[in-house]
């Protein structure tokens, strides 16, 4: 099938509430292009650079989504762009954002990275530093960022009872965190789901769904 088939395809199984951020990482422009075409905005890159060469060149209605881990350092380069930034896991980094951002009198949207896998490899942060984070006065004056939700990556592997777990964890600390009473608990996105789980995630309480080879074909292992 094509992209556009594989996009509806996938729409079509999603409810109203659910987005789709088509994972075009290592993809070409064309790609992303007939994705494009068939009525998609939302396209997710895990590399900074990657992502502000893609978006020098495409359309200015895309909206940029950053999957991937974030280096401070290159914060800088996304800011005048990005649309939501996925994998926060750190106040540094949230105190980085809210400065480039400042520069370009913007708000940029970001979402708190939990860490619910069991793997040592993955980033992210507990749901006690994430409430620190959301009850930090600090963070209430940190006027260029929108803290709107949260981000959980599952463990690999084929165990789907384990994956079910994880995405529970994640629905129950997002319900948790969305009861605190403060300025910045205005929660609203669980990011959680790829290809291979994300009718799961949806079914656990996903509300955005981050899926690339079921709509690309499969990617390059090299990259």
């Amino acid at each position: 099938m094509s992209i556009r088939e594989n996009i509806n395809q996938i729409k079509a199984t999603l409810p109203d509430h659910v987005s789709l951020v088509a994972v075009s990482k290592t993809k070409p422009l064309d790609d992303i292009m007939e994705a494009y075409t068939a009525g998609h905005r939302d396209f997710g890159e895990n590399k900074i650079q990657e992502m502000v060469e893609k978006q020098e060149q495409l359309p200015r209605d895309i909206r940029w989504h950053m999957i991937g881990h974030v280096q401070r350092n290159k914060v800088k380069y996304m800011a005048p762009f990005v649309h939501l930034i996925h994998g926060v896991d750190n106040m540094k980094l949230l105190r980085e954002i809210d400065k480039q951002a400042k520069k370009h009198d913007r708000i940029i949207q970001c979402l708190l990275q939990i860490k619910i896998a069991a793997e040592e490899s993955k980033f992210g942060m507990s749901a006690e530093q994430a409430a620190l984070i959301l009850r930090s006065d600090e963070t209430a004056q940190l006027d260029h960022i929108a803290i709107v939700g949260l981000m959980g990556m599952a463990t690999f592997t084929e165990n789907m009872e384990q994956v079910k777990q994880e995405f529970t964890k994640l629905k129950t600390i997002f319900d948790e965190l969305k009861a605190l009473q403060t300025p910045n608990c205005n929660l609203q996105t669980i990011s959680m789901g790829m290809s291979g789980d994300y009718q799961l995630a949806v079914a656990c309480g996903s509300t955005m769904v981050r899926v690339g080879s079921s709509i690309f074909g499969e990617r390059n292992k090299n990259n």
